[in-house]
């Protein structure tokens, strides 16, 4: 099965690539499940119109799902190198696609980014926006370095990123040890409060801190629960006072018009928490679906 029926094979026009990786070893608590979210995001997208709310035919984009990493849960350094070794596999194949992954726990975002970042030569150009409602940001958690609460820090600890190029979004469940690095080192956060002063002037500042730092390329990574929890239930960490679907459809309409979006990823989802009617899965699958059609019409 694959997202939207799309094709396995990529190919000389192919401009997405989209991939799973089944994998929440580092999530910090045992109640969420998302190792097995990629799987049922893709099989919710068979109950879905195939057409963009914008009205664009969704089997006209040009994307692949090429599966799932191969992943060995407690094997830590393995996956890094797994998850790297695919996206380079990837990009051998085409260099010129947008790589998708669907997560996972949001550590998963780490090796997608560092290979993405590795890859993309004009490091000056490069910038990384997280949707999250937490900072992501302690220097370890439980099982050390590598954890879903440390994915920021090892984020901002790679070369090429610095404070002038990772913005987190949408936060409203900050530690103190967190705040502290945040404070000291001077990293951008934009918390979600901040929407009621306006959706406009919310996604103004999300656009003028990467402009500000002449950033061009964003990669994207979008923890679902940014969202406020009445609309996206099935997750680890369901906090309220998140984003609206409509809030974020907006916000990613208004980023891919503003810059080239060279790579996203979904994650945190748990399927295993969702509601029976699967809100969370298909606000997922949605999300996924309408970023690559503002991508391809922007």
């Amino acid at each position: 099965m694959t997202f939207f029926e799309f094709g396995e094979e990529i190919k000389e026009d192919t401009q997405f690539v989209i991939f799973g990786v089944p994998w929440d070893y580092l999530t910090s608590i045992d109640l969420p499940n998302s190792s097995i979210a990629p799987e049922n995001i893709r099989k919710v997208t068979n109950d879905i119109g195939y057409t963009t709310e914008l009205g664009y035919y969704i089997p006209e984009i040009k994307a692949v799902d090429i599966g799932d990493v191969s992943i060995e849960a407690m094997n830590i350094e393995k996956n890094l190198l797994s998850i790297e070794r695919f996206i380079k596999g990837i990009y051998q194949q085409n260099d010129n696609v947008i790589p998708i992954m669907i997560g996972g726990d949001h550590f998963c975002t780490y090796p997608v980014v560092k290979a993405v970042g590795d890859h993309f030569h004009k490091k000056e150009e490069f910038g990384i926006l997280v949707f999250d409602a937490h900072l992501d940001l302690y220097q370890e958690w439980d099982k050390g370095v590598y954890s879903h609460a440390t994915l920021s820090h090892r984020i901002y600890d790679l070369d090429y990123i610095n404070n002038k190029n990772l913005f987190i979004v949408g936060t409203r469940d900050i530690d103190i040890a967190e705040l502290e690095i945040a404070k000291s080192e001077d990293i951008k956060y934009l918390n979600a409060y901040e929407l009621m002063e306006g959706l406009d002037k919310y996604i103004d500042s999300i656009i003028g801190f990467f402009k500000q730092s002449n950033i061009k390329n964003l990669y994207v990574s979008i923890d679902i629960d940014v969202f406020d929890a009445s609309i996206s239930p099935g997750t680890g960490y369901a906090m309220p006072g998140g984003f609206t679907y409509r809030e974020m459809w907006r916000i990613l309409r208004e980023i891919a018009k503003s810059f080239n979006i060279i790579a996203y990823d979904l994650v945190e989802v748990a399927p295993n928490l969702d509601l029976e009617n699967r809100m969370t899965l298909n606000l997922a699958a949605k999300l996924i679906v309408e970023f690559m059609s503002f991508i391809v019409n922007k």
